[in-house]
């Protein structure tokens, strides 16, 4: 992996954001690999098809790519997206895209993470204000990827701070997290919630801590009558993937 960009593309363009989706695009397909079946590159994506960069050749997942210019190699808590009503289409749909989200400096890739689709549900994709009436695209409605909502765990890196990582490792963790895909949106966003609930808590930890977000889940989910069963069976099947461990009873330990 070259975690160079071919900075010869960005001849003829003055545009910060353009050179910038160009050289970055560029780079996504000529170096990645797809995290899911371990096909060596991934291929673009038709243009203009929405909220999708890049497909696999041979499994066919997708991928979107966010990147951002800078040295840091924390994320932001928020990253800025496009039309509100498409990314909402598209990740309720059922071949959503996984996302990558890039940190660049002076052409290169510093630090590259990838989240599985599984965790992008409604409640993390934030309506932005609608442009004003005097706009040249007045009432366009943007959104933001409120990224500071999935858990730690989720985030996968794939380069660390300029030094990409081993390949049977990245794709090793992304299919143990990927194992918790579901095939609705409802159970996605119960997944997400748990594992927020979680992820406050420390490595070992007990039922009874995890009631303690009772309110907080009824709230989120005003349909579920009985959410302390429907705690524990989402225990249950993080138990079954191998992200949490049954030390004892009432008793869970982080993997």
């Amino acid at each position: 992996m070259n975690i160079r960009f071919d900075i010869s593309l960005a001849e003829g363009y003055k545009s910060p954001s353009q050179i910038a989706r160009i050289l970055t695009e560029d780079w996504l397909a000529r170096n990645m690999y797809c995290p899911i079946c371990g096909e060596v590159s991934i291929d673009r994506a038709e243009p203009n098809a929405p909220v999708k960069d890049c497909v696999c050749r041979n499994c066919r997942a997708q991928y979107e790519l966010k990147s951002k210019n800078t040295l840091s190699d924390s994320y932001t808590t928020k990253v800025n997206d496009g039309v509100y009503r498409t990314m909402i289409d598209r990740i309720t749909s059922l071949d959503n895209p996984s996302f990558f989200f890039m940190h660049y400096n002076n052409y290169e890739v510093n630090n590259l993470i990838i989240v599985p689709k599984c965790f992008f549900v409604p409640d993390i994709i934030e309506k932005r204000k609608p442009l004003a009436d005097n706009a040249r695209r007045a009432g366009w409605e943007g959104c933001n990827i409120l990224l500071g909502q999935v858990p730690n765990f989720a985030k996968i890196p794939i380069v660390k701070n300029g030094v990409a990582l081993n390949v049977k490792d990245v794709c090793k963790e992304y299919n143990r997290v990927y194992s918790l895909q579901t095939h609705n949106v409802e159970g996605r966003g119960w997944l997400l919630d748990i594992l927020n609930c979680i992820e406050q808590l420390d490595e070992d930890f007990t039922l009874k801590q995890v009631y303690k977000f009772v309110e907080v889940l009824k709230r989120k989910h005003p349909s579920n009558n009985n959410v302390e069963a429907k705690i524990r069976q989402q225990l249950q099947f993080l138990r079954d993937q191998g992200i949490i461990e049954f030390t004892s009873r009432g008793n869970y330990r982080k993997v």
